[in-house]
C-alpha cells in the first residue's frame, strides 16, 4: 500500500504527545524575560515557524511593545468583573487557531473570575496538553515552595504563585540575567518604573541585598532543571550510572506559623536530591485554639501544594510516633525546627532529638531556624 506524503512525515517526524515548555525565569522585574522571550518567538517566526501571542505584558514599555508588534496576535477574552472590563488570555480562541508556539507571559498570574482556570498555569498545561509549544515568563520569587525564603530576604509575601509541581513540567529554562547594579541603574533611569515609584523601590525591594540573594534563588532553579534534563537524556540513552538510594526528606511540624518555612526548606531538599517528600504532624490529644487550627490547617495545605506527602497520626508519646514515622516511611534525612528564642531551652531539645535517633533507623538531621534573625 502506498503511503501519502503526510503520512511518510508523520513516520519520519512522529507527531509530539505534548507540547515543549520553556520558561524565561528572572529574579526580579526589569531583567528582560518578556524581551528574551519576544527575541527567541521572532528568531522562530523568521524561520518559518508558526508563532503567536496567547497575552503579552507590556507595562508600558516601548521596547517590549515594539518587539511585541512584529508578531501575529491572538485577541484576548473580555471579562466584566465588579463593572470593569479585563482581557485575559482566551484559550479556547488558541487551541482553536493552534500555532506551533504560543507565548504566555507571566506565569504566576491570577486571572479575573469567569476565565477558563482561576490561574494562568493553568491554562498553560492546557496548550501543552494539546500539543502546542509554549514560551512563557516568571520571576523566581513567584514559586511557591520559595515563598517563606523570599518573605525572610525581602520582607515581601508574594500573594501569586506557582505550585513545584508546574516548574517540574518545565522541559528549557532560560535565565533572564542582568547584574544587580545594571538592574538599579535601569531603575534609577525609569526604564521599570516610573520616576515616582523608582524611587521608593530602590530603597525597599530593590535593595543590592535582597537582589543578590535573589539571583541566586534563580541560578539554583536553574540549575535543578539542567540537571533534570541531564538525568533524562542519560536514561533515554541508556548510560545512567546505577541507580542511587531514594531520598525521602521526612519535616516534622506543629502548629506554629513557622512550620510553613520548614515544609518549603524541604520541599527544596528534595527536589535538590530528586527525593520524595514526607510531611509529619503528631496529633497527641491536646485541645487546639482557633489560631492553632488555623496555622496548621495552612501548613497541612502548603505542603499538599507542594507535593507532599502529609502523614497525620495520633500518638501518647511524641518520640515514638516519630521513630514510628522514621521506620513506616523509610525516610532517610529529618527536618526539625527550632526558634531563635529558645534561649537555655536548647539543650533540653537537643537531648529530644538524641532520644528520637537512639532507636531509630539511620537518618540524617536538620535542624532548621525558623525565624528570621533580627
Amino acid at each position: 500500500m502506498t503511503k501519502t506524503s503526510e503520512e511518510w512525515l508523520n513516520e519520519i517526524f512522529p507527531e509530539k504527545s505534548k507540547g515543549i515548555f520553556k520558561l524565561f525565569l528572572g529574579y526580579a522585574p526589569g531583567v528582560g524575560k518578556t524581551y528574551s522571550m519576544l527575541s527567541e518567538a521572532i528568531r522562530r517566526a523568521s524561520r518559518g515557524e508558526d508563532v503567536a501571542i496567547g497575552v503579552v505584558e507590556t507595562h508600558g514599555r516601548k521596547a517590549v511593545a515594539e518587539l511585541a508588534s512584529k508578531l501575529d496576535r491572538i485577541p484576548l477574552r473580555k471579562l466584566e468583573f465588579k463593572g470593569t472590563v479585563f482581557e485575559e488570555t482566551d484559550v479556547d480562541a488558541i487551541l482553536a487557531r493552534k500555532p506551533r508556539v504560543v507565548l504566555v507571559d507571566e506565569l504566576a498570574h491570577t486571572n479575573i473570575d469567569g476565565s477558563r482556570h482561576t490561574k494562568r498555569f493553568e491554562d498553560v498545561i492546557d496548550l501543552l496538553e494539546a500539543r502546542i509549544d509554549v514560551l512563557s515568563t516568571m520571576n523566581v520569587q513567584h514559586i511557591e515552595s520559595l515563598g517563606p525564603t523570599v518573605l525572610q530576604i525581602t520582607g515581601v509575601q508574594m500573594h501569586e504563585t506557582v505550585p513545584g509541581w508546574v516548574m517540574q513540567r518545565v522541559d528549557e529554562i532560560q535565565l533572564a540575567d542582568l547584574t544587580p547594579q545594571a538592574l538599579q541603574e535601569r531603575m534609577s533611569r525609569g526604564d521599570i518604573y516610573p520616576a515616582e515609584r523608582a524611587e521608593r523601590a530602590l530603597s525597599h525591594f530593590f535593595r543590592p541585598g535582597n537582589l543578590i540573594a535573589l539571583r541566586e534563588l534563580a541560578l539554583r532553579q536553574v540549575t535543578q532543571v539542567v540537571d533534570r534534563s541531564l538525568d533524562d537524556y542519560l536514561k533515554t540513552n541508556g548510560i545512567q550510572p546505577a541507580e542511587t538510594v531514594l531520598e525521602r526528606i521526612g519535616v516534622c511540624i506543629n502548629v506554629k506559623p513557622g512550620a510553613q518555612y520548614l515544609i518549603a526548606r524541604g520541599s527544596r531538599m528534595a527536589q535538590a536530591l530528586d527525593g520524595e517528600l514526607y510531611v509529619l504532624y503528631i496529633d497527641l490529644g491536646k485541645n487546639l485554639g482557633l489560631d492553632e487550627w488555623k496555622n496548621l490547617t495552612a501548613s497541612l495545605r502548603f505542603a499538599e501544594h507542594l507535593g507532599a506527602n502529609v502523614v497525620r497520626t495520633s500518638e501518647s508519646k511524641l518520640i515514638e510516633g516519630i521513630r514510628e514515622f522514621i521506620r513506616e516511611y523509610h525516610i532517610t534525612q529529618l527536618i526539625f525546627g527550632r526558634s531563635v528564642r529558645a534561649g537555655w531551652r536548647w539543650f533540653p531539645y537537643l537531648s529530644f532529638i538524641r532520644e528520637v535517633l537512639r532507636d531509630s533507623p539511620t537518618v540524617d538531621v536538620h535542624i532548621v531556624t525558623q525565624e528570621p534573625r533580627r
